[in-house]
């Protein structure tokens, strides 16, 4: 399956990807101050791109796309050292631009990074 059609892609976005985004980011970074439920705030981290636009990872839509990541070492002392603060003022910052005409282009921009940001994690592969 590839992208969803831009009209549903934009409805989305005006109808639920708006405020959603903010709350799965909150709640995914809650669980990031946790031990036992990190890997459950990473994967939320992940979908911020698709629930904000529907947007599907390229290496859902492309087979061997997701080659190139960092190794999970690297990615690991980054989040701990960088991402686990960076993601949450990143995201926050993004969801005050998008409250505001001028700020949304910003905004998409930076939630659609934030996998990267937070992990280091490449969504489009």
């Amino acid at each position: 399956m590839g992208q969803r059609p831009l009209f549903v892609r934009a409805a989305w976005f005006l109808l639920v990807g708006w405020w959603a985004t903010p709350i799965l980011v909150n709640v995914a970074w809650a669980l990031n101050a946790t031990v036992l439920l990190l890997p459950v705030g990473i994967k939320l981290i992940n979908l911020v791109p698709t629930v904000l636009t529907l947007k599907e990872p390229r290496s859902r839509l492309e087979p061997g796309s997701g080659r190139g990541q960092r190794s999970l070492v690297v990615r690991a002392v980054y989040f701990v050292l960088v991402g686990w603060w960076l993601s949450w003022l990143w995201a926050n910052v993004a969801a005050v631009l998008a409250v505001t005409i001028v700020g949304l282009p910003v905004a998409y921009w930076m939630f659609n990074r934030l996998p990267y940001v937070t992990s280091l994690y490449r969504f489009d592969g």
